[in-house]
């Protein structure tokens, strides 16, 4: 081989391998995001549900149980570009859908709420329909996905054990009971849906703005000042006039 042409095949060398790794390397945001449906009958939330510009956060803890097979064919026919998975801890984002059935439009009350894998709050609201419920939540995990895929999937950090460093003492929490008369009403804690009564609510110490509301009655509503420790709240609700 002449020594002219070394210097062209070191280059190619050099540059080949980096171009094999670009073509077959993917970044986590294009796979597909996985999704475990819940209702809020099954789960609990703990930590703060508000803040600012319309996020809230949460996390999820309890024996949250997968919706009907029903609901999630639905889901998974109507949000193609998500994988339906039936591991909580697995899936970069849990969908809490409350569906009440009854053929009248006024009779359907739908709940959704979306929280990511870090337990912020994607979404969370009232709807008309299943469908509704089901193209609000997609369109909120489709559009959330692009941004937070490397950050859902990244692994954890590994931690280095300190002999000497102090336990950690976990943070005092407030457990508030909300039931109601008559119960199926919604929970709303700083303005975001939680679940329904009756629920286990676990908050931060603090002033939380608590509100239960039903259709055809008036709703609930009073701030609060959470401590740690428990707190039992049975409001009965009164009929709209």
């Amino acid at each position: 081989m002449r020594s002219g042409l070394w210097p062209f095949v070191l280059c190619l060398l050099t540059i080949l391998p980096a171009v094999a790794q670009e073509k077959s390397g993917s970044s986590p945001a294009d796979e597909k995001p996985r999704v475990f449906i819940t209702d809020s009958q099954s789960w609990e939330i703990s930590g703060a549900s508000g803040g600012a510009n319309g996020a809230s956060a949460g996390v999820v803890k309890g024996g949250a149980r997968p919706q009907t097979a029903e609901i999630i064919k639905t889901f998974s026919e109507r949000c193609p570009l998500v994988i339906v998975n039936n591991k909580q801890d697995k899936a970069d984002y849990i969908v809490l859908l409350d569906h009440e059935g009854g053929k009248g439009f006024l009779r359907h009350d739908n709940k959704v709420a979306v929280f990511n894998k870090d337990g912020d709050s994607i979404v969370s609201h009232s709807t008309m329909s299943l469908g509704s419920s089901v193209k609000d939540a997609c369109e909120a995990i489709t559009k959330d996905w692009p941004s937070s895929a490397a950050k859902l999937r990244a692994p954890a950090p590994k931690l280095t054990p300190v002999a000497s460093a102090p336990a950690q003492v976990p943070a005092a929490v407030g457990k508030v009971s909300v039931s109601s008369n008559p119960t199926g009403a919604d929970i709303e804690i700083d303005g975001s849906f939680v679940g329904t009564t009756p629920s286990m609510v676990e908050l931060p110490p603090g002033e939380h703005q608590i509100a239960i509301k039903k259709s055809g009655y008036q709703p609930w509503q009073r701030k609060m000042k959470i401590m740690s420790g428990a707190i039992n709240l049975s409001p009965d609700l009164e009929k709209a006039q």
